[in-house]
């Protein structure tokens, strides 16, 4: 874990929604609700865990985009939790890489 992943897991409280297999469609309804579901404390923040995912397609950049749209709705922070190599990839294609927070750990 990067001391960073620690220091944000200390400091604050986290609602982590862990994704796994595919991120495509058929997936996609049911996370979403998982993700509105979180309860999310002003000033906490809502962690994307993406390690065990196995594929995401353009549907899951627009859930991650909502998801951090939904963060900043409550006034909580956002963060990524680095996924496998094929997932990072599609990110860094459309430039997601740069604009998110992205950690090793949870």
């Amino acid at each position: 874990m990067s001391s960073h992943g620690a220091l944000l897991s200390r400091t604050r409280p986290q609602a982590v929604v862990e994704l796994t297999g595919d991120l495509d469609v058929a997936a996609v309804a049911a996370v979403h609700v998982q993700m509105l579901a979180c309860d999310l404390p002003v000033g906490g923040q809502l962690v994307l865990d993406l390690r065990r995912l196995s594929f995401m397609d353009s549907t899951g950049i627009r859930l991650i985009l909502q998801a951090r749209e939904h963060a900043r709705m409550h006034g909580a922070g956002f963060v990524v939790v680095r996924g496998p190599e094929n997932v990072m990839r599609v990110l860094e294609l459309v430039g997601l890489d740069e604009q998110l927070e992205i950690v090793d750990d949870v």
